[in-house]
């Protein structure tokens, strides 16, 4: 009868040996033969095509249409009217929205040492003497100098948008009688932010959202930024027939930049980085290649691209390009 130690030592052989066999095994032969391939499937996207087309930069705001301020060349189109001396209105010669000429008589007033009506009577007394050599040049030009003091009138052609006083009101030389506005003369004024400001340019052209649209051009940039809420105001002349009123509100857009003849790819084909740079994936074939690209003007859902071997006709990812590696085999779900 064997001793128990001998028994022992037989049992932990076996066991080694199991053990040896069961993990010195290759693993395949462990595998199941059912088991899916995990080899990478192609990944589905979307084609679009590089075109070229012209495109342009725009500086967008909104602006309020308003009289033209004074230039080097011409007066303001609007002008608040008012006495030459202080007295009292005796009469007005015109109303809200009639179109009155330069010079013509607006009102009639009463200083506190003569009336109108008595330097009328002297001016037209004077020119009967001046006629037959009994008055002097110099004595009727004064007398007419007193009666233009009491009659004031429109200092251009225009509308009188508003009167401000009746017959029988007092009034200073900075009492507003009266506000004409030239019609014909009106601008679109807008406040552009300071660093959009930066691109601007004089003559610039500017579409005016209507109805009707309306085209005019950049007329004048100020040199100087508003401290209140940094921006910088800019105005374009309308031209005549242009359909808007005073004081009414508008979009705008000033084209800043136009590239004609530019290559340009689907905006959601590029993936855009930092400094102008961008990446492109160009397909050839089942696969698609990263491009290195620089990017410029962005328009109505398209960017203008440069890079090695792009042109006319190139296909490129456009829906699935974000986080597609490099030499990917793809699977093109339909063409845009």
């Amino acid at each position: 009868m064997m001793s128990r130690k001998f028994i022992a030592i037989l049992v932990a052989a076996s066991i080694g040996f199991s053990a040896g066999m069961l993990y010195g095994a290759p693993r395949h032969a462990f595998a199941d033969s059912d088991a899916p391939d995990t080899a990478q499937a192609d990944i589905t996207v979307q084609e679009g095509h590089l075109k070229r087309m012209t495109m342009r930069q725009y500086v967008d705001g909104y602006g309020v249409i308003a009289p033209a301020p004074a230039t080097a060349q011409t007066p303001a189109a609007e002008a608040n009217v008012a006495a030459a001396v202080t007295g009292v209105v005796t009469k007005v010669e015109v109303t809200e929205g009639q179109t009155v000429q330069r010079g013509q008589i607006l009102a009639l007033l009463n200083s506190d040492s003569m009336t109108e009506q008595y330097a009328a009577q002297e001016v037209d007394r004077l020119k009967t003497l001046y006629a037959h050599h009994n008055a002097s040049l110099k004595t009727l030009q004064n007398a007419e100098a007193q009666l233009a003091l009491l009659q004031v009138t429109a200092p251009f052609t225009g509308t009188v948008v508003s009167v401000n006083v009746k017959p029988g009101a007092a009034v200073t030389p900075t009492t507003v009688l009266a506000d004409i506005m030239d019609l014909d003369r009106l601008v679109v004024r807008a406040d552009i932010p300071a660093q959009q400001a930066a691109q601007l340019a004089v003559g610039q052209p500017v579409d005016i959202q209507g109805p009707p649209p309306v085209s005019a051009q950049l007329s004048y940039i100020s040199p100087t930024v508003d401290p209140k809420d940094g921006a910088v105001m800019v105005w374009a002349a309308l031209p005549t027939g242009h359909g808007f009123k005073v004081g009414q509100y508008v979009r705008l857009h000033i084209t800043t930049a136009v590239h004609k003849d530019s290559l340009v790819a689907p905006d959601k084909s590029v993936i855009r980085g930092l400094g102008g740079k961008g990446v492109l994936s160009v397909i050839h074939g089942n696969e698609a290649d990263q491009v290195r690209v620089q990017v410029g003007l962005h328009e109505n859902g398209w960017i203008e691209v440069s890079g090695s071997g792009l042109k006319e006709g190139t296909p490129v990812v456009t829906t699935g390009a974000y986080g597609l590696p490099a030499h990917t085999s793809i699977q093109i779900e339909n063409a845009q």
